[in-house]
C-alpha cells in the first residue's frame, strides 16, 4: 500500500498530512496516534507536526514515503519564518541542508534539541553533535549510531534510561514513552504490542517466543531456564515449549501486572513440496555405489535410508545434469533452495549436506570439500514427557498381550524403537533381571534393566506367540514393522484421552525423567540409556521440577 506523508499548514496550524488509498484497517491504525483528525477540505487525515507523532507514524507504517521539499498549504497564515509563499500556492523551505534535502525526519526535529523516545526494548536518542556527549553514549553497552535516521539506538535495559536522564538532565527537551509499538515476528506476521503486555507465541518448531518491554525480574527468570536463546536482532527471547515452562512464564508475567497474550504462529502456506517419482517422469534413484558404500562402512539401516532419501532430492533437482557436472556453486544453490523455498528443518538441511559430502568424498573418492555452507543452528527443544499416570493409562488401554508387552518393555527399559525391534529372544536374562542391547546407536553394546512386572508378561507372550529369532516378529516371521508399533501407540494414546504428541521415543524420555525423579544417580541413567556424552542425559534435569520445593536457598541460613 502506498502511504505518503507531507507537511501542511492547515487552519493556521502546522500538521502532517497522511495520504493513502482508503482502507478501514489503515484508518484504525492511524487513529492510534493522538490528535489524529480528518480534514474535509483536504480530503485526507492529518496528525500533529511533532517528532513523536512522526516516529509513531513510521512505526505503524514502515513503508511511508517522505515528500520532496515542497509542502502543501491550505491557509497561508502564521507560516514559520523559514518559509515563503510561492505563486503556485506551495511553501518551500529556505536554507535547507542539501545533504538532507529528502529526509523528512529533519523537518520535524529541532537539531538543537535532545529528545528521547522509548519504544519497547529500544531507546531512540537524538541530540546535537558533541564529542563529550558522543563519548558518553558510546559507553552504554550495545549502543550504536543509525546513520540512515540520524539517531542513536540504545538498548532499553538495566538503568540506561536513568543514566541518560541523569547525564543530559535539563538539556532534554522531550521524553516520550510509547505505549504501543509494532513487531515483525515473521515475514507477513506483525503484532502490535503495548508496553504493559507480555506476548507469548507458540512457534511451529517447538519453541516459545517471549516478547515484552524491559522487565528485569522477567528477564532474570528466563535466563535461568534451559536452552533459552536471546535474539539480539529482533529483541526477543525464545525457550523450548513445554506446558510447565509456559505456565511459569505466564504466571510470572501476571505477577508483574503484565497483560498476557498468547498466539500460535501461523503455518507457512508457500512451502514448496519436493519432487517424487509420481511428479516427474525421469526420476532418479539413489546410485547403487552409494548404497553399497554406506553398507560397507556399517552405517545403520536408518542412516542408509535417510541418506538415500535426501540425496535423491538433490540429484532430481539437477536431473538434467550428470552427477560429475554438478559443481560447488550448484550445491550451495540447492541448499539455499531447501532453506528459502522448501523451508526444511535444520535437521533435514544437515542430513542433506552430510549425504552430498559422503557421495562426492567417500563414494567418488574426492578430496575433502568445504562447500562454504553455513551449518544451521539447531532449534533446541525439550522432549515431551508423560506423567506416570499417563503412562499407566496408555498401557491399561491395550488388550492385545503382544502390543502391551512391546510398550511396557520400551518404557520400563528406556529402549529406542530400533533397539526394541532388533531385540533377540536370547537378549533377555530373566535370572539377572537385565536386557542386553546389541549394537545400539553408535554400534555400542550395553545392558539395561528388566522390570519385574514385565517379566511375567514376556513369559505369557512367548508362550502364546513362540517367536523364533526376533523377540517381536511380524505375521511373516520377519522383523516387526516400526510403523506398526507407532500405530499401536497412537491408538492407545487416543483411547487413553491424552492430547500430547506422543511417540515411541516419548516413552524413553519418560523412563529417564521418572528415574531422575525417583532419585537415581544421573550417571546410572546415562549408562542405561547408552549416552556417550553426559550432557545428553543432563537434558532431563531441565524437564523435572520434582524436589524444587525441598531446596533451601543459602540466603535463608544467613542471620540478617
Amino acid at each position: 500500500m502506498s502511504i505518503k506523508a507531507t507537511k501542511i499548514i492547515h487552519k493556521g496550524e502546522t500538521r502532517i498530512k497522511v495520504e493513502f488509498p482508503f482502507d478501514e484497517q489503515t484508518v484504525t491504525k492511524l487513529r492510534q496516534i493522538p490528535n489524529t483528525k480528518w480534514s474535509s477540505t483536504q480530503k485526507s487525515w492529518h496528525i500533529p507536526y511533532t517528532s513523536s507523532a512522526f516516529e509513531y507514524l513510521k512505526l505503524i507504517f514502515p513503508e511511508v514515503e517522505y515528500p520532496e521539499t515542497k509542502l502543501e498549504t491550505t491557509k497561508p497564515t502564521e507560516i514559520e519564518n523559514d518559509t515563503k509563499i510561492n505563486t503556485n500556492n506551495t511553501v518551500e523551505l529556505q536554507n535547507r541542508d542539501e545533504t538532507h534535502e529528502t529526509t523528512f525526519l529533519h523537518e520535524l526535529w529541532d537539531k538543537n534539541e535532545i529528545s528521547i523516545d522509548v519504544i519497547g526494548r529500544q531507546i531512540i536518542l537524538k541530540m546535537p553533535k558533541n564529542d563529550l556527549d558522543v563519548h558518553f553514549v558510546q559507553s552504554l553497552r550495545y549502543s550504536h549510531w543509525d546513520k540512515l535516521q540520524f539517531r542513536w539506538i540504545i538498548p532499553n535495559y538495566d538503568t540506561n534510561l536513568d543514566l541518560l536522564k541523569e547525564y543530559f538532565n535539563n538539556r532534554i527537551g522531550r521524553i516520550t514513552i510509547h505505549q504501543l509499538y509494532e513487531i515483525d515476528t515473521k515475514p507477513g506476521q506483525k503484532y502490535n504490542l503495548q508496553s504493559n503486555e507480555l506476548l507469548l507465541i507458540k512457534t511451529n518448531n517447538g519453541r516459545l517466543k517471549i516478547l515484552f518491554g524491559f522487565n528485569k525480574i522477567l528477564t532474570n527468570a528466563i535466563k535461568a531456564m534451559p536452552l533459552k536463546q536471546w535474539d539480539a536482532k529482533n529483541k526477543w527471547w525464545t525457550i523450548p515449549y513445554t506446558e510447565n515452562l509456559f505456565e511459569q512464564i505466564k504466571t510470572l508475567g501476571e505477577k508483574q501486572q503484565l497483560k498476557v497474550r498468547v498466539n500460535q504462529e501461523e503455518q507457512l502456506s508457500d512451502k514448496v513440496l519436493r519432487v517424487s517419482a509420481k511428479t516427474v517422469s525421469n526420476y532418479r534413484t539413489c546410485p547403487e555405489n552409494m548404497i553399497l558404500k554406506l553398507q560397507e562402512l556399517r552405517y545403520s539401516e536408518h542412516t542408509v535410508k535417510t541418506y538415500c532419501n535426501v540425496f535423491e532430492e538433490f540429484i532430481n533437482y539437477y536431473r538434467e545434469f550428470d552427477l560429475m557436472a554438478i559443481d560447488e556453486k550448484m550445491i550451495v544453490s540447492f541448499i539455499q533452495y531447501l532453506v528459502n523455498e522448501r523451508k526444511v528443518s535444520t535437521a533435514y538441511q544437515n542430513q542433506t549436506i552430510n549425504a552430498i559430502k559422503f557421495y562426492y568424498e567417500k563414494v567418488l573418492g574426492g578430496t575433502r570439500q568445504i562447500y562454504l555452507i553455513d551449518r544451521p543452528r539447531i532449534e533446541k527443544t525439550l522432549p515431551t514427557v508423560l506423567s506416570t499416570t499417563e503412562v499407566a493409562s496408555i498401557i491399561k488401554s491395550i488388550e492385545n498381550i503382544k502390543h502391551k508387552t512391546m510398550l511396557m518393555l520400551t518404557y520400563s527399559s528406556g529402549l529406542r524403537i530400533s533397539e526394541l525391534l532388533n531385540m533377540k529372544v536370547g537378549d533377555i536374562d530373566s535370572k539377572r533381571k537385565h536386557i542386553k542391547i546389541e549394537q545400539g546407536k553408535g554400534r555400542k553394546d550395553r545392558f539395561t534393566v528388566l522390570s519385574e512386572k514385565v517379566l511375567p508378561m514376556l513369559r505369557d507372550y512367548y508362550s502364546e506367540y513362540k517367536p523364533k529369532y526376533y523377540l517381536f516378529e511380524g505375521p511373516d516371521g520377519k522383523q516387526y514393522s516400526s510403523t506398526s508399533v507407532s500405530m499401536i501407540l497412537r491408538a492407545a494414546v487416543i483411547k487413553a484421552g491424552i492430547s500430547k504428541r506422543v511417540t515411541m521415543h516419548t516413552l524413553r524420555h519418560s523412563f529417564a525423567t521418572h528415574l531422575l525423579e525417583q532419585g537415581t544417580d544421573i550417571r546410572y541413567i546415562q549408562s542405561l540409556l547408552g549416552h556417550e556424552d553426559p550432557r545428553t542425559t543432563q537434558i532431563y534435569t531441565h524437564i523435572t521440577t520434582k524436589g524444587f520445593d525441598q531446596i533451601k536457598s543459602p540466603l535463608d541460613s544467613l542471620e540478617i
